[in-house]
């Protein structure tokens, strides 16, 4: 039998995520790769990760059925299609959570919160909107101003006593908010924890408003920040967080997994019809 290996690659605004898949029935993770933009050229960066992913699977490029992008995506060049975010981390979610009713997208630019269904279908959404500060971005905007790598900001945030919140709704009111509090000398724990319950409780909101049924798996960059799920959590009024709000190994990864995977089932449609037509 033919193994058809697919390609998910997900461009975001910090960091392209890509995911290699053996693609069948249930698919498996062959290998994943994971770089920082830092200001180079998007579809530069994608190639490498792409050539990245190959070399650790041993494999060239034309052993790979389909290449699939999403997010801002449409700048890969060698690509074979493209998917819609949402669709994708949907499907990633589910890949990595099988067991989840609803996908939190916790993304650098807004939070989507989705209902699926077992295949990763979206039913039903809620989102942010992009000027709110309600993201990833506004965190890393504000991990600068403190002096701190995006990577310290969860561990660092759990050792807040008494968080301090953020009033302004728009990103720029509320890094207002934060140079006023380090005015004040507010700890920076206490600032960090604070603005990931304040996100926190806009992701409350939009399950609210979507009456999300639990399990629900949080995904996306975000999702790899201790102290925003912590966050999450406190904000949500559920009894069995253990149970109830999971985060899974790879979640940065669910868009590209979601991309691998789309694009697998697209390969698999276009190929049956080919045979077909014959």
């Amino acid at each position: 039998m033919q193994t058809n290996y697919t390609i998910g690659v997900d461009i975001g605004s910090s960091y392209i995520k890509g995911v290699l898949l053996n693609y069948s029935d249930r698919p498996n993770i062959i290998s994943k790769s994971i770089e920082k933009i830092r200001k180079r050229n998007l579809s530069e960066v994608s190639e490498i990760i792409i050539q990245q992913l190959l070399d650790k699977a041993h494999l060239k490029k034309n052993q790979v059925s389909y290449i699939a992008s999403t997010g801002e995506g449409e700048l890969l060049q060698n690509k074979t299609g493209h998917f819609y975010s949402m669709t994708t981390h949907a499907k990633g979610g589910i890949f990595l959570c099988p067991e989840a009713k609803s996908v939190i997208d916790l993304g650098a630019l807004y939070v989507r919160a989705m209902k699926v269904d077992q295949k990763g279908k979206v039913l039903d959404y809620q989102m942010t909107g992009q000027c709110a500060s309600g993201s990833g971005q506004f965190i890393e905007n504000i991990a600068r101003y403190l002096g701190l790598a995006i990577e310290e900001v969860g561990d660092i945030s759990l050792k807040a006593d008494n968080p301090e919140e953020p009033s302004g709704i728009c990103a720029v009111l509320a890094e207002t908010d934060v140079i006023n509090f380090v005015s004040k000398g507010i700890s920076i724990p206490n600032i960090i924890m604070g603005i990931h319950l304040s996100i926190a409780n806009r992701v409350a909101r939009l399950i609210s408003k979507l009456k999300t049924e639990y399990p629900i798996a949080l995904v996306g960059g975000m999702a790899e920040n201790k102290g925003m799920v912590e966050a999450i959590k406190k904000q949500l009024k559920i009894k069995n967080y253990e149970k109830d709000v999971i985060v899974p190994p790879d979640a940065i990864f669910s868009g590209a997994i979601g991309a691998s995977i789309w694009g697998g089932y697209r390969y698999m449609k276009l190929k049956n019809k080919e045979t077909i037509m014959q």
